[in-house]
């Protein structure tokens, strides 16, 4: 049973009126202060939670002006405003008590490329890398590199001005940036770029904030000349925020931009950008270097600077083991051979590129005889990987490392509050040995992966923010570390921002802070744009800037959980916030309810923040969430809760789940292995227990169990579902649309022909050694057995043809649908009874294989789950199987190529399944093309449900559509998802072939042959 969690509403009289007014203004993007969505909007990749009033989306530009021009009035001086782009900040930079202005959902569009002048023009909430994949046809790309490209958007990157990787070579993302355009808090327009001295005395003259703006920078750049080059950093990085050492250029040009770009959105709203491009080199090689200790990769950074190479990456050993046990690791395990003799515990990354593929490996072969020859460091080894795909490979796995560091084992988790520090290269490895010590007085273990060549390290302690104590030691540990980057020539805020660890500006600058606060105060004299952040107007003197153990810490809001009760949660309440289920590919398969609506409710992220914040207010109400599902309410208490429940938070929680696929994408891709269907199938549960259920739901529960009788009817069903009636009754009164029909496939007639047999215990158990060899156990999934029966007739023949006796499992119902709706109590007894039937056939020592991916990876997931590793049986994909059975190729072999679009679960859940099929082509002398791809949108019974009918056309839209346009055609595009090809069939009416009928064609031709 579960609490009423009313939705009562705190917003204040000042902000609720502004919004009243924003919408009068003629606002046309979304005003919202839904409870959920200002939950998933209160933290980022921080270790902090605030909690915003609401949210806007403006739609354009003129939205944006429309919002500063109110907040303008004096009667809403004290409303708080705060740009947010990809909201994967690790420093609160994007976190306020205010109004969060996203930026990201609608100005997302990239203006024009101009390929001849190499540059080009955004909007702030485009993608870094949906920027260079519109980029790439045309040989050019946007240098700064950051962990979060396939997320942070182009706005954040400014406001941060961000870097990473390459930066010693491509410098930060100032360094690229022509122009900018930001919306200021009146709602004046600001393009700004280099001017020269004429224009900068025009624009000193004007008499507006413009004026006020530029008069006030030029006198800093002109009066605190010698405070700045004493006081501003000489490092690559230099410093986030508030740039004044670079207002004028070495031309004698005066950009404000240097200032805009690291503002983080204190200063205004950054809507435009003209960027600078770069061709993309032609070669790249990058050269692994493995150490038998991480302190050795960080000593010989010095000397392999010595070769210039593009840049040097590092990763310690903590993040490697972690990415060994990553989905990552499959495409990068042989660039990091193991030596259980000598174990590696640090890798240097040193990439060098260049169009003159000659020239590059020349370099490459002379770094390598450094290597060789040079005996000041011991190394364990090197490999090269070869190409933009190879390296890019790598570098995968080394971005990852953000999102990995949070998926160590127990509670205690690496968390990011000092880890961007940037000091000189030269003193790096003597800073690392000060700053583990500084962690080690403290027992404090830690994770550490960064950019050397720029003296960048991103350095993590572990730390289990539900814990007061640890909790504790945020601000004792961020004193010692910004003094110790200090001593050693550095600071605090390499690369990342300062955000909510503004309060060690003044002391680092100074004499130089008043500057910066009169900078504030020209762009924002009321402190109202992200305030606390940076520096603040010194004409108000209440105003100051944010401690960092101010602000609310996630771990605090745990710590009210009941530890029973998070435990049982764990991948919700260790989401860590990297966002990289934000990711903007679609053709990645993560996370495509988010993709298609844009709503960061209907996110990953989104879901685990909802279910977090749901069972710290169950608790509040003294509910014990583990216990409800044993206590449903009555059938007439269920009716009236569901009459008059309105405001019920639980109701918020449900949308967000009910959007959710189940694809468990999540489960595969997170690093943190955050699995929305697991928590999502309980909470359905619990919250049907207070509320009564859809009839939609037991519909598709009862699927596996009504369809074998029903089968016996196939005409009769599918005439009376083929009726306009029903169809109309099904969508308006049970939210379904397009169910499946049965097909007319006489499927024991398939049977007799191939000599199928069923599989008893007994039977198999009488095989000799020699038939048990050439034996083979089918085990039927609903939808392949009842709706797409040609299909399994068809591997029935092929398992026949490669000369095995196939024995065929009594249908049983697998229950994934049960556990999809949350019906856990009929799914639990499904799988005992599934699974004690199939373990008895395992027992016999034949071999267990399936045909959906879908319904056959429950058995290594959700089984395993439910009733323990050993208690679930081994059921084998087909190509699993296959690849292990089949012979080479004849040499006659045609060598065709097929293009093939795996089941996106399969995909992200069993990635060395998808070269499991490339091998059984392989032995055909065939090619598969396994082509790039997010999700189908159908997801088992999802895209038949009416409300998910248009969500569902969206996803398809935005992957498959422009694939099956692209390859199917040619009838060589290949699905082995039951609900994909139903997809395909129902969008656009093509039906594409399985793998196996590929096999099975080969078989036939070879048996014509012969």
């Amino acid at each position: 049973m579960i609490a009423y969690l009313p939705l009562q509403s705190t917003l204040p009289q000042r902000y609720q009126e502004f919004l009243r007014q924003l919408a009068q203004a003629g606002f046309k993007g979304e005003i919202a202060d839904d409870l959920g969505l200002r939950t998933v909007l209160a933290t980022d990749n921080s270790i902090y939670q605030r909690l915003p009033q609401a949210a806007v989306f403006p739609r354009d530009e003129a939205d944006v002006q429309c919002l500063a021009r109110l907040a303008a009035r004096p009667e809403y001086s004290t409303v708080v405003l705060t740009p947010r782009g990809g909201g994967t900040g690790t420093n609160g930079q994007s976190l306020t008590d205010g109004i969060v202005v996203d930026l990201s959902r609608h100005l997302n569009n990239i203006l024009e490329i101009n390929v001849e002048q190499r540059w080009v023009r955004v909007q702030s909430g485009v993608v870094k890398d949906q920027l260079n994949a519109a980029l790439k046809p045309h040989g050019l790309f946007f240098a700064p590199e950051l962990s979060t490209s396939n997320r942070a958007t182009i706005g954040g990157m400014i406001s941060t001005d961000a870097s990473g990787q390459g930066s010693c070579t491509y410098g930060k993302t100032r360094d690229h940036v022509l122009d900018l355009r930001t919306i200021l808090l009146d709602g004046t327009p600001l393009d700004s770029g280099a001017i020269d001295a004429a224009a900068l005395q025009t624009a000193s003259a004007r008499n507006d904030r413009i004026g006020a703006i530029y008069r006030c920078a030029a006198q800093i750049a002109e009066h605190e000349a010698e405070r700045i080059q004493a006081i501003f950093p000489k490092l690559n990085r230099c410093l986030t925020g508030y740039d004044l050492a670079h207002l004028r250029d070495g031309q004698g040009q005066f950009n404000l931009n240097s200032v805009l770009c690291g503002s983080e959105g204190s200063l205004g709203f950054i809507v435009e950008a003209r960027l600078n491009v770069l061709p993309i080199p032609r070669h790249s090689i990058l050269v692994n270097v493995r150490y038998a200790g991480f302190m050795d990769a960080l000593r010989d950074a010095n000397a392999l600077m010595a070769h210039k190479p593009l840049s040097i990456e590092t990763v310690d050993s903590k993040v490697l083991l972690l990415a060994m046990q990553d989905i990552v690791w499959h495409g990068v395990a042989e660039y990091f051979p193991a030596d259980e003799q000598a174990p590696t515990l640090g890798i240097n990354l040193i990439e060098f590129s260049g169009d003159d593929q000659a020239e590059l490996e020349q370099r490459v072969h002379d770094f390598i005889q450094h290597l060789e020859t040079d005996t000041s460091v011991v190394r364990l080894g090197h490999t090269l990987a070869i190409g933009a795909q190879a390296v890019g490979r790598v570098y995968g796995m080394r971005k990852r490392a953000v999102g990995l560091l949070g998926n160590v084992e127990g509670e205690a988790r690496p968390q990011p509050f000092v880890e961007d520090t940037a000091v000189p290269p030269q003193h790096l490895a003597e800073y690392i040995a000060e700053f583990r010590a500084l962690l080690d007085s403290h027992g404090l273990q830690y994770g550490m992966f960064g950019h050397v060549d720029a003296g960048v390290l991103h350095v993590r302690p572990i730390l289990d923010m539900k814990d007061p104590a640890q909790a504790a030691l945020i601000r004792p540990l961020s004193n010692a570390v910004a003094a110790l980057a200090q001593k050693h020539g550095g600071l605090l805020w390499g690369e990342h921002g300062k955000g909510l660890r503004s309060q060690y500006v003044p002391e680092y600058f100074g004499e130089l802070y008043p500057a910066l606060q009169a900078l504030k105060a020209a762009f924002d004299p009321g402190n109202q744009l992200n305030p606390g952040k940076i520096a603040t107007p010194s004409s108000l003197p209440d105003a100051r800037l944010t401690a960092v153990d101010e602000v609310t810490l996630r771990g605090e809001l745990d710590r009210t959980i009941d530890e029973r009760v998070w435990q049982h949660y764990e991948s919700a309440v260790h989401c860590n916030g990297n966002g990289a289920c934000y990711n903007f590919d679609p053709n990645d398969a993560m996370c495509p309810s988010w993709k298609a609506t844009r709503n960061r409710i209907h996110s990953p992220k989104g879901r685990a923040s909802l279910i977090r914040e749901w069972l710290r207010r169950q608790g509040e109400q003294g509910v014990n969430v583990l216990d409800g599902a044993a206590k449903v309410r009555p059938l007439v208490a269920r009716l009236w809760n569901t009459l008059r429940g309105r405001g019920d938070f639980s109701h918020e929680v449900y949308d967000a789940m009910a959007g959710c696929l189940a694809c468990k994408s999540c489960a595969g891709q997170c690093p943190v292995k955050v699995n929305v269907p697991d928590f999502r199938a309980r909470f359905l549960e619990l919250y049907h227990s207070r509320y009564l259920r859809p009839l939609k739901d037991y519909l598709i529960g009862s699927l596996e169990f009504s369809i074998p009788h029903l089968a016996h009817f196939p005409r009769a069903y599918n005439a009376v579902m083929g009726a306009a009636p029903v169809r109309w009754l099904l969508e308006h009164g049970a939210g379904m649309v397009d169910s499946p029909l049965l097909s007319a496939v006489d499927f024991q007639a398939a049977c007799n022909r191939w000599q199928v047999k069923l599989a008893t215990p007994r039977a198999l158990a009488a095989l000799s050694d020699t038939e048990r060899q050439r034996s083979v156990v089918l085990v039927q999934d609903a939808f392949t057995r009842y709706f797409e029966t040609p299909l399994l007739a068809e591997w029935l023949e092929t398992l026949s043809r490669l000369g095995y006796q196939v024995w065929l499992a009594p249908f049983m119902a697998n229950g994934k649908p049960l556990q999809v709706q949350g019906f856990l109590g009929a799914f639990a007894k499904a799988a005992r009874r599934n699974a004690q039937s199939l373990l008895q056939l395992q027992a016999c020592g034949v071999p267990l294989v399936g045909l959906d991916p879908a319904m056959t990876l429950v058995y290594r997931q959700e089984y395993a789950k439910t009733l323990g590793g050993d208690n679930a049986p081994n059921v084998a994909l087909p190509q699993e199987w296959l690849a292990g059975v089949l012979p080479k190729a004849d040499a006659d072999a045609t060598g065709e190529t097929w293009q093939f679009l795996p089941h996106c679960t399969e995909k992200t859940n069993a990635p060395n399944s998808i070269e499991a099929w490339r091998q059984v082509f392989e032995k055909f002398g065939a090619r598969l093309e396994v082509l790039p791809s997010g999700c189908c949108g159908m997801s088992g019974t999802y895209g038949h449900e009416a409300r998910n009918l248009q969500t569902s056309q969206v996803i398809y839209g935005q992957s498959w559509q422009p694939l099956v346009a692209r390859h199917g055609q040619q009838g060589r595009l290949l699905a082995d998802g039951y609900s994909c090809r139903s997809q395909v069939k129902r969008q656009d009416g093509r039906s594409l072939q399985h793998p196996l009928q590929v096999v099975l064609a080969n078989l036939r031709a070879r048996a014509a042959v012969q």
